[in-house]
């Protein structure tokens, strides 16, 4: 069973936002059958952030890190993942990838290097519209938890 994160009331805006989020992201989870060595890491990373009694800056980097952790263990093992994940992830792996590679080719191509920065929008909507598609795989195949996270 996945533990709750304890209760804050004394949070300030920012830092309740971060971890209400949180909260419903552990109430996504929850809502999933997962392997009991999954929910075993899970709880340690609850406990983590249950044990940060730090300011408001130091709660919100470790709510950050602590997602970001939960995340890509489910995304790694399971291939559950919030809505939106890939679409993020292939914004930039898109530009990097495909954008990059595509610009560095026209402008050595048209001989002039000013070219390059023409590949980044297309590699952004290559990896776009790659992210988009795994996106909506993942929701048909109930893989796809009900929350989009913001970071």
């Amino acid at each position: 069973m996945i533990l709750d994160p304890i209760q804050r009331p004394e949070l300030t805006k920012k830092s309740k936002e971060a971890y209400e989020q949180f909260e419903r992201l552990i109430i996504e989870i929850k809502k999933k059958k997962l392997p009991q060595e999954i929910e075993l890491v899970i709880n340690k990373h609850i406990t983590q952030l249950n044990s940060v009694t730090g300011a408001d800056k130091v709660l919100r980097a470790e709510i950050r890190k602590e997602q970001s952790k939960i995340i890509g263990l489910l995304a790694q093992k399971l291939k559950v993942v919030p809505i939106n994940y890939y679409r993020k992830t292939w914004f930039v792996l898109g530009m990097t990838v495909f954008g990059i590679p595509i610009g560095a080719a026209l402008g050595l191509s048209l001989g002039n290097m000013a070219f390059l920065g023409i590949g980044l929008p297309v590699g952004m909507s290559i990896g776009l519209a790659i992210g988009a598609g795994m996106d909506n795989k993942a929701k048909e195949e109930g893989r796809q938890l009900d929350i989009e996270l913001k970071m």
